[in-house]
């Protein structure tokens, strides 16, 4: 089940403020458990650090493409890829606008 009036934020490669390894295992782990209880966002935006996440070698990208089929949009901020020289290996490369109309059309904005 999409909720669908929230949006996640992922700012970090990871979540929270510990080392790497950790931050990457939290970040595994929530994204199992939301899906698996079928607490499905409508969309998760990824930007600065974030958009990392989305790329080739990101040990979230499993997670990330199941999430995916299940109909959750995820939006990659396209400056912040520019910049790191990085590309999306899933979701949709949007910009800023993108990001903006997802928050402000939610209901409720989650932030890792």
């Amino acid at each position: 089940m999409n909720t669908s009036n929230t949006v996640i934020l992922i700012t970090n490669y990871g979540m929270g403020k510990s080392d790497e390894a950790l931050q990457i295992k939290l970040l595994i782990k929530y994204l199992q458990l939301i899906t698996n209880g079928n607490l499905l966002p409508n969309s998760i935006c990824f930007y600065a650090d974030g958009v990392k996440c989305t790329t080739a070698d990101s040990p979230v990208l499993p997670q990330l493409k199941t999430i995916e089929e299940k109909g959750v949009r995820l939006i990659v901020c396209s400056t912040c890829l520019e910049h790191l020289g990085r590309k999306a290996a899933v979701g949709i490369v949007g910009g800023m606008p993108d990001i903006i109309e997802a928050q402000f059309t939610a209901e409720k904005v989650i932030s890792l």
